[in-house]
């Protein structure tokens, strides 16, 4: 009879005790790494963002002088000699006409744009770039052109409209016609960048969704109109609510649309930020031009709410359209 001996197991090592505080350390790890890792970011933001912010408010509240400094403490009389100011009203006029004049025409030529480009064309990479190079213009250069188109003299459209008989567009010194002006060069700068914004947001939508709705049957335009915009439309408020701002912000264009005299004869293209400039920079009054900054801070703020507000209502319906077909299509088989 043969007896098997059975090699005996190793012993287990033993186990060390984890000591109380490598498991709070361990656990504060886990809990405080992400925001140790993310908090660069809003360092730089409350060094280059939000300090100025504060600090601007601060300036606001005195009277305070380019040259000579803080002056004394007024309190709101700033923000109340500013909202009884006309000259601020009318910038602000101004602003929100040439906003409109160049946020819709340039949201319109970007969805176009952005649309034309989605197709198979040749030499695709050529063509984005071209859409993408009044970008890389500096503002001077295009003001140094569009100046010269715009011109009330000897100026390029008013010679091609002198050659059909009509008379000449006063383009500096009627308000309508520069607000026009001003617009189409904000359009000319900025509609290429956002098409390309839509554009990527385009590409991200499923190819297989296109072919489903070809073989229904749906044309091109059907096909845009209810798959491509619902689809991009988180990319469009994007759009929107950086147009916004930076139509609202609007500064470089107007300044330099008549360098000699900056807002128009009878500041009839002088924006809120044109406006800033020159209370802060010719009139040397620091305390209203923070006041001025402020005020169109909360502007910004509250359009961009309401921007908000609606494109969350618009999600919401488009998110309730489905759950109504489902319910009329469960009613219908029950019938």
């Amino acid at each position: 009879m043969t007896v098997t001996l059975k090699r005996p197991a190793p012993a287990a090592p033993p186990t060390r005790a984890v000591s109380p505080f490598r498991h709070r350390l361990s656990a504060w790890d886990l809990k405080f790494s992400p925001y140790l890792y993310i908090s660069p970011f809003f360092l730089l933001f409350a060094l280059v963002g939000l300090f100025p912010l504060v600090y601007t408010f601060w300036v606001s509240l005195h009277d305070w002088h380019l040259l000579k400094g803080q002056g004394e403490f007024v309190g709101l009389a700033n923000f109340t000699n500013v909202l009884q100011d006309r000259f601020f009203w009318n910038s602000l006029g101004n602003t929100m006409s040439i906003f409109l004049l160049s946020a819709i025409p340039q949201l319109i030529g970007a969805l176009f744009i952005a649309a034309v480009l989605d197709q198979n064309l040749r030499a695709k990479t050529f063509w984005r770039m071209s859409v993408l190079l009044p970008y890389v213009v500096t503002p001077v250069a295009v003001a140094v052109i569009f100046t010269n188109m715009f011109g009330e003299d000897p100026g390029l459209i008013n010679n091609l409209l002198g050659n059909f008989g009509i008379d000449p567009i006063m383009w500096r010194t009627d308000t309508l016609p520069s607000h026009i002006a001003i617009a189409t060069m904000v359009n000319w700068r900025w509609t290429g960048y956002n098409a390309l914004i839509l554009l990527a947001a385009m590409q991200a939508v499923p190819r297989d969704i296109y072919e489903s709705a070809a073989i229904d049957g749906a044309g091109a335009f059907r096909r845009f109109f209810s798959i491509t915009l619902p689809s991009i439309r988180p990319t469009m408020i994007f759009v929107i609510i950086t147009s916004t701002i930076g139509g609202l912000q609007i500064f470089a264009e107007p300044r330099l649309f008549d360098p000699t005299d900056p807002g128009g004869p009878q500041r009839n293209f002088q924006t809120t930020v044109l406006y800033l400039w020159e209370m802060g920079f010719q009139r040397n009054n620091f305390g209203k031009a923070s006041a001025i900054a402020w005020l169109l801070f909360l502007i910004i703020v509250i359009i961009g709410l309401i921007n908000f507000s609606i494109s969350k209502k618009i999600a919401s319906a488009d998110a309730k359209k489905p759950r109504n077909r489902a319910q009329r299509r469960a009613e219908g088989k029950r019938k």
